[in-house]
């Protein structure tokens, strides 16, 4: 297992126990970094997949069963703060981070008859300005406090796809997408790489039986994505071992035949 022993890892949107998130969490904490993660159970409980009171907590406690320090906070993109009360917090709690994965992410469904300003706006706060201001505000902390040498990462979960009926969600992602590649050369200089991760479609809670007897034909190893999938990827692009891989969108989505 590639160990992340003595890393501090932010990891925004674990704020539900099936959810990718989580599992990135655990499996960063598995290899031995200490975790700060974020929920918004406002959003989960009313648009989500359901809001699980108690589970940032249990979580917690989890994770720090595991032998990391562990600790938490809501974070809601429309505070325009809220990038910088995040650092301050992760600050203070644990210490200030090498690694940031990006993983929180709004969605609801849009076509071009339905898509209006409000919603394109709820998309683009949380996927692209709170996003992109997070990890501007990583970078710049890094800078200030790592001596020369030191690596760091950050990582964006990104999207794709021909899906008519997601036009704001995956226009948003689309622009992460973008800024990899531009970032990635900004950062090198710190040692900080700058990769993305597109899971294809995961099991994470959301999906219906429907649903899944349509994908499944698509994955030629005979199974839909879990969220275990993406977060092994993710703790390679975390460690030491990834230090030459910056600017790429790795696939880890097990040869989806979909687009």
């Amino acid at each position: 297992m590639y160990s992340l022993k003595n890393k501090i890892a932010i990891v925004t949107g674990a704020s539900r126990s099936t959810g990718i998130g989580t599992a990135i969490c655990r499996e960063l904490a598995r290899a031995g970094a200490d975790i700060f993660f974020t929920h918004w159970h406002a959003f989960d409980a009313a648009e989500g997949n359901g809001g699980e009171l108690g589970w940032p907590e249990q979580l917690c406690q989890e994770l720090e069963s595991l032998g990391v320090r562990a600790s938490h906070m809501e974070a809601d993109y429309a505070n325009p703060d809220m990038p910088s009360l995040m650092m301050e917090q992760v600050e203070k709690t644990l210490g200030v981070p090498t690694i940031l994965i990006n993983n929180a992410a709004y969605c609801a469904s849009s076509n071009y008859r339905t898509l209006d300003l409000r919603s394109l706006d709820q998309h683009y706060t949380v996927n692209n300005q709170g996003t992109i201001m997070l990890s501007l505000a990583f970078a710049r902390r890094f800078e200030q406090y790592y001596p020369a040498g030191t690596s760091g990462r950050i990582v964006y979960m990104v999207s794709k796809g021909d899906d008519p009926d997601n036009l704001a969600y995956i226009a948003t992602k689309g622009a992460l997408l973008g800024l990899i590649e531009p970032l990635s050369v900004g950062l090198a200089p710190l040692h900080i790489t700058v990769n993305g991760i597109d899971p294809g479609p995961t099991d994470s809670g959301w999906m219906d039986d429907m649903l899944k007897g349509f994908l499944q034909p698509m994955f030629p190893m005979g199974r839909i994505g879990v969220p275990e999938d993406a977060a092994r990827a993710i703790r390679f692009l975390a460690s030491d071992e990834s230090q030459w891989i910056t600017g790429q969108v790795i696939k880890s989505e097990g040869g989806f035949r979909g687009k």
